[in-house]
């Protein structure tokens, strides 16, 4: 789905609510910029997002989906990563299937204090999928 006359895409960001949710609620709280239209779905770990979830939000308009992951730092073991990764090439694949784009997914690790990097994150998601989704804005 192509994005309608807009400056920004909207994407949907899985954060963790132990590590990279604060840095995002930070990220606000220091007057950091990113798009408006980015909404946030906190989850307990990165590694139990559902590859339907993330189809789901394709289906409803989404136009690129970002995970705020906890890398190394999940509280819930060392196979976070591991099973994340799983998670994002079971999804790739599904999404293969269904004629989007896998580059409109995007994982990063984000730690409680990476505010800028969150930031970074999701300016340059942005840029990407309003060039390869409506390169006329």
């Amino acid at each position: 789905m192509a994005i309608a006359n807009r400056k920004t895409a909207k994407i949907l960001v899985f954060s963790t609510d132990k590590i990279s949710d604060p840095a995002i609620d930070m990220a606000g709280l220091l007057k950091l910029h990113y798009p408006p239209t980015v909404y946030t779905i906190a989850v307990p770990c990165s590694s139990g997002i559902k590859t339907k979830w993330i189809l789901h939000a394709y289906e409803k308009g989404f136009d690129g989906v970002f995970i705020a992951a906890d890398g190394t730092d999940c509280v819930y073991g060392e196979t976070c990563v591991e099973k994340t990764g799983r998670v994002i090439a079971r999804t790739h694949e599904a999404m293969k299937s269904k004629d989007i784009d896998p580059a409109r997914l995007r994982m990063a690790a984000i730690c409680s204090v990476c505010s800028d990097a969150f930031v970074k994150q999701i300016r340059s998601f942005n840029e990407y999928l309003l060039k390869t989704l409506h390169p006329e804005t």
